[in-house]
């Protein structure tokens, strides 16, 4: 199957088209995809949790069927899971060079991997009766929440991204366990020489203070030997520090980058502002404010004054107008010819389920189109051709603000 070209939708019937596009892509609120995919969460949770109270022994002795046909079921709807995404993977390759390669590439990446270990391992362990072994394994199904959780990709990506750095701190700990344990074998190895006798020794004393852990079973006795120990103890804190603040800035970075390109996505996307150029999109971004709205809520009624445009990133609206109602769901906007004319609003706006939005403010709209001459014209075609699925204004009132706009009208 050739790949899809530019502008391309996966839309072909075919089967396995539409298992991959159920699988990958098909995560919007109250979808099949969306189903499917809190289903999967459910069964790895399910799995987990079975898998930890099955190492009690008064409950495993009480209820290990049951542990034990939680597990096997889990073991067959991943198991069932991978096979359809090696199947399906097939032609969705960025490289696509043929179904085989497609699939061992699908195999080999990192997500495959861990689709794989989260059900062959426990396949064999209970194939061959060995229980116990189970717990050992009980972090690979957790590790399939990597595909299902934006934060947990994001904070993958961001030691990825920073993972340069992060060799570079193991190797300053590193450093610092030899500098410290050297120092302290030489002050206490004739007064210890059973825990400071040799710098291997020294350095279990070094890691453990530099980890602020302090067990406290190796502690030196000397002056010198605990002066030398507060140069640690403080070196510690920064040993400690540092790693976790980059891993916070490139975490926070990460969530950042992600958002933008979801919403410079959606901007792209939406007909009046497709024409800008980039550096005016990025303006426009720094204007938008998120908004929630769970199922039934109205979020602007018939007669309201015009006070924001709206841009849906997921879920759905329904506008009832006089004479029909429409529905918008993702990626798509309205509000913006109420805006334009400074009319009220002609239909009320409900939320059919839970919705996230993008609200660009009256103010701020008025002010683009005032420093943008081309948005402005390029918004009035655009107002006018969306008007019949948008709902933001009647016919008769658009024509009523064209006529007063006229001389003498």
């Amino acid at each position: 199957m050739p790949p899809l070209g530019p502008g391309q939708s996966i839309r072909d019937p075919d089967l396995r088209d539409r298992l991959y596009e159920l699988l990958e892509h098909d995560h919007l609120p109250l979808s099949v995809g969306s189903r499917l995919v809190r289903a999967v969460v459910i069964v790895i949770f399910a799995d987990v949790l079975a898998t930890v109270l099955a190492s009690v022994p008064h409950l495993d002795a009480r209820f290990g069927a049951t542990f034990t046909t939680v597990k096997v079921m889990a073991v067959l709807v991943f198991g069932f899971e991978y096979v359809a995404r090696l199947w399906s993977v097939a032609g969705h390759t960025p490289l696509h060079v043929s179904p085989l390669r497609d699939r061992l590439q699908y195999a080999f990446s990192a997500l495959g991997l861990i689709d794989l270990c989260a059900f062959l391992p426990a396949a064999l362990v209970l194939a061959f009766g060995d229980h116990a072994t189970l717990a050992v394994l009980v972090v690979l199904p957790f590790l399939k929440l990597v595909r299902y959780s934006p934060a947990m990709r994001s904070l993958l990506a961001a030691i990825q991204a920073e993972r340069r750095t992060l060799v570079g701190c193991i190797a300053i700990l590193a450093g610092a366990v030899l500098l410290f344990a050297s120092l302290l074998y030489a002050v206490e190895r004739n007064v210890q020489p059973d825990k400071f006798g040799t710098i291997p020794d020294a350095m279990w004393w070094a890691i453990v203070t530099l980890g602020t852990v302090g067990y406290g079973d190796v502690v030196p006795v000397t002056p010198l030997g605990k002066a030398i120990s507060v140069f640690t103890i403080v070196g510690g804190l920064a040993m400690i520090a540092l790693p976790v603040a980059i891993i916070s800035s490139a975490f926070a970075d990460e969530v950042k980058r992600r958002d933008f390109v979801v919403t410079w996505g959606m901007l792209a996307r939406v007909p009046l502002f497709s024409h800008l150029a980039a550096a005016e999109i990025a303006d426009i971004m720094r204007l938008l404010r998120a908004r929630t709205i769970e199922a039934g809520e109205i979020l602007v009624r018939r007669g309201d004054v015009a006070s924001s445009m709206y841009f849906i990133t997921a879920g759905e609206v329904e506008i009832e107008l006089p004479t029909q109602c429409v529905r918008l769901a993702d990626g798509t906007f309205f509000g913006e010819i109420a805006l334009l004319h400074r009319t009220k609003r002609s239909g009320t706006v409900k939320a059919t389920r839970k919705t996230r939005l993008l609200v660009l403010d009256a103010q701020d709209f008025h002010a683009l189109i005032a420093r943008m001459p081309a948005l402005a014209a390029h918004v009035t075609t655009t107002a006018k051709a969306r008007m019949a699925d948008s709902g933001d204004l009647a016919i008769a009132e658009l024509s009523q603000v064209e006529h007063d706009d006229q001389p003498g009208g």
